[in-house]
């Protein structure tokens, strides 16, 4: 049986744009859509009771705000299989929860806390770090709705070790899924203790540097489907600044994340979060074993 997606909402419009390309995404899938809701309301002392209800505000509040989603999923996707669930417990543990179970599990930046949209939401954050599938989050437009991709390609970075990532494998499955190419992109940096007032020797350093960035986007495509268009591209700088410039030209932009087992602390890399917190288009930050 195929994995749903799982879209995080909490009636916010980074939510709602979540809903919407989560809903593109199923369809593209062929996977059933999960709308959930997560919030600590059954046990807030003194909740009222919504008029003629019998329920507490906060559940009528839950449930319309599920509804909502799965209504905006289906009018976009009407062939979608849309599905609903409130959970009363913290969203952080419940979307991590979510994820053990989900083909891809996604978010919006923030929630109704009213922070600038540049910021992440510390539930965003925190279940980046700790998702057990695919997470992404959907940022890169200021409007109420996704947009569906216009670039025409996915970015992924190439991290350190190549070999085998699952980013690199998760950003060509959805390459084909779309009918686009995918962009490799590896950043390198010559560090200031090679630097050198010799004329004939300054260049050595950065050539050796950029050729072991080369040979890890060549170690990156060895097991690659050769079905999807695809370019590899070097780039001298901060990984950080490298991968936010090229999701400008991005539908999506894949970064792998190393878990440490046993370890609840944050999780995330510094590149996946500055990407997360800075990226023209939706992140995609996906676990690598190892």
């Amino acid at each position: 049986m195929a994995l749903p997606m799982v879209v995080g909402v909490d009636g916010s419009e980074p939510s709602l744009r979540a809903v919407d390309w989560a809903a593109d995404e199923a369809a593209l899938r062929g996977v059933p859509l999960r709308v959930v809701y997560a919030s600590l309301w059954e046990h807030y002392e003194g909740t009222s009771i919504a008029e003629g209800l019998a329920k507490p505000d906060e559940q009528v509040l839950a449930e319309d705000i599920v509804d909502t989603a799965a209504r905006r999923a289906r009018l976009r996707r009407p062939e979608l299989d849309v599905r609903t669930e409130v959970l009363t417990e913290e969203p952080e543990y419940a979307l991590v929860r979510e994820s053990r179970s989900a083909s891809v599990l996604v978010t919006g930046t923030r929630g109704r806390s009213g922070l600038a949209e540049a910021l992440l939401g510390s539930v965003s954050l925190i279940v980046a770090g700790h998702a057990q599938c695919p997470m992404v989050v959907v940022r890169g437009t200021h409007d109420k709705q996704a947009q569906a991709g216009t670039r025409g390609r996915i970015v992924v970075g190439v991290g350190e070790k190549p070999a085998g990532s699952a980013a690199v494998r998760f950003a060509f499955d959805e390459a084909r899924r779309r009918g686009v190419p995918v962009e490799a992109v590896r950043a390198w940096r010559w560090p200031a203790r090679e630097a050198t007032d010799d004329a004939l020797t300054a260049g050595e350093p950065a050539r050796l540097h950029e050729q072991l960035a080369v040979e890890a986007l060549h170690a990156a495509f060895q097991d690659v489907p050769a079905d999807v268009a695809s370019h590899r591209r070097t780039v001298e700088g901060p990984t950080r600044s490298v991968l936010v410039d090229a999701s400008r030209y991005a539908d999506l932009l894949v970064v792998g994340a190393r878990r440490r087992p046993g370890h609840f602390g944050l999780q995330l890399g510094r590149v996946a979060h500055g990407v997360l917190h800075h990226s023209a288009c939706p992140v995609a930050i996906v676990p690598e074993k190892g």
